[in-house]
């Protein structure tokens, strides 16, 4: 066990990490899209022909379907490596430090396209970068969960440190969100007439930021002195088909894997629905996100209470149903007799209360699986654990904007906007499939 309880000023330091990944891998999932194939009124051009492959798939979908298959390999293997690794320093940091720089460099090349006009080169381009990217991001965000279940040991301490955990990944969604905000602040500022090159650079200073609070866990957390795990002696193989036999657990990863899917479609959406269903400015779209978070901090005490008294199941459960409705009247937005920034804002504040329980309650969850299983089985595998979630989740990331991207052949410009709209619906549905789903699960 640690030598003495966590500090809070040492969950924030550990916190600090969350918000710098989830600032790099949200701007993926809220400008990518926007960025390569704009919508008409955007007035960017379009970098990535809009090609299909067997009438269905775009490239761009192909794309983000393509860094997946890296991961499928990848990302156990570096659990395992973690989870098994001797250093002075412990099993998870020494990983930490070296991901932090190559995860900025790679994420700023994304968005940094040989051609400014619509070509193949910026596919094959995309290809090669983003997958490096999510390596790199990877090398980090899975021995930084492992250390979730040694930083709290117990299960209102998991709770604690989850809340920190989601305020900070909140807070990255509207730090990326900010994205055409800031953008519309450089263009003015630099007087610049290349839209892409306004979003380039305020992209880049979001990941320069992003990787300033990555570095922070580095020097607030001392392994030696807050977690007490030991590295593991099982094989990779056995590891990895233990954890895929873990029935509770892979019910887990089978709504996690739908809410991820339905909420990437929304993320994906959201500038669309902006400036397409609503004909608003994109900016406000950091607006919306920001009155959501804020609006949510309020139900966090709430949360916590909760879980301590309800089985955090039926609270999952609850949360992704109500949001799965929610998403699904995105559809009418724009249709209406309410203004279009009380039709938005109206939104965000009815999703921010199911959105504070799916922020908190799924990392303390997976955390207890895994702390459980090692204790049962006396090998601490919590990297292994993370690392399927966390292939779990990219995938249905990857699965999210390959559907948008899909949709947006059915429409995604003013007056033609079948696509968007359908994208709202196809990701309320998953979440409710999620929410579904999670009856099964057993509460460890």
């Amino acid at each position: 066990m640690p030598e003495q309880p966590l500090s809070v000023w040492r969950q924030l330091g550990y916190a600090c990490g969350m918000l710098g990944w989830s600032i790099m891998i949200n701007i993926i999932a809220v400008m990518l899209i926007y960025f390569y194939i704009p919508p008409s009124n955007s007035g960017m051009a379009q970098l990535i022909p809009q090609a299909t492959v067997f009438g269905i798939f775009t490239l761009l979908s192909l794309i983000a379907a393509s860094g997946r298959l890296l991961d499928a390999v990848t990302d156990p293997l570096i659990a395992n490596w973690s989870d098994r690794f001797h250093h002075p320093r412990g099993r998870r940091i020494p990983f930490m430090k070296v991901a932090v720089l190559p995860s900025v460099f790679f994420g700023i090349l994304v968005f940094l396209p040989l051609e400014f006009l619509e070509s193949y080169r910026n596919v094959w381009w995309l290809t090669v970068i983003q997958a490096f990217f999510y390596l790199s991001v990877t090398i980090y965000i899975i021995p930084y969960n492992a250390l979730l279940p040694e930083l709290a040991p117990g299960s209102a301490a998991k709770v604690r440190l989850s809340t920190w955990l989601s305020l900070a990944f909140v807070l990255g969604i509207i730090l990326s969100s900010q994205t055409p905000a800031i953008a519309d602040l450089v263009q003015g500022f630099f007087k610049l007439t290349n839209r892409h090159v306004a979003f380039q650079l305020a992209i880049g200073s979001l990941y320069l930021l992003g990787g300033v609070f990555m570095a922070v866990p580095l020097f607030t957390i001392d392994e030696q002195r807050d977690c007490y795990g030991e590295p593991a002696t099982v094989p990779f193989m056995a590891a990895f088909r233990h954890i895929l036999a873990h029935r509770n657990f892979l019910v887990f990863i089978a709504a996690d894997f739908s809410y991820f899917v339905s909420l990437t479609i929304i993320s994906s959406g959201m500038l669309y629905f902006v400036k397409v269903l609503l004909f608003l400015n994109e900016g406000i779209g950091g607006a919306v996100m920001g009155v959501m978070v804020l609006f949510s901090l309020l139900f966090y005490p709430l949360v916590v209470r909760l879980s301590a008294r309800v089985e955090k199941r039926k609270l999952m459960i609850w949360s992704l149903l109500s949001l799965g409705i929610a998403l699904m009247g995105l559809f009418f937005l724009g249709k209406g007799p309410l203004p279009p920034r009380v039709q938005i804002f109206g939104f965000a504040l009815i999703v921010a209360v199911p959105t504070a329980f799916l922020g908190i309650l799924p990392y303390a969850l997976i955390a207890e699986i895994a702390e459980q299983d090692g204790a049962d089985t006396g090998q601490q595998k919590e990297a292994m654990f993370f690392a399927v979630r966390n292939f779990s989740t990219k995938l249905g990331q990857t699965i999210g904007i390959m559907a948008f991207t899909i949709l947006t052949l059915l429409g995604k410009d003013p007056y033609d906007d079948l696509g968007i709209r359908l994208a709202a619906v196809f990701g309320g549905t998953l979440c409710i499939l999620a929410g579904l789903i999670f009856t099964r699960f057993e509460e460890p």
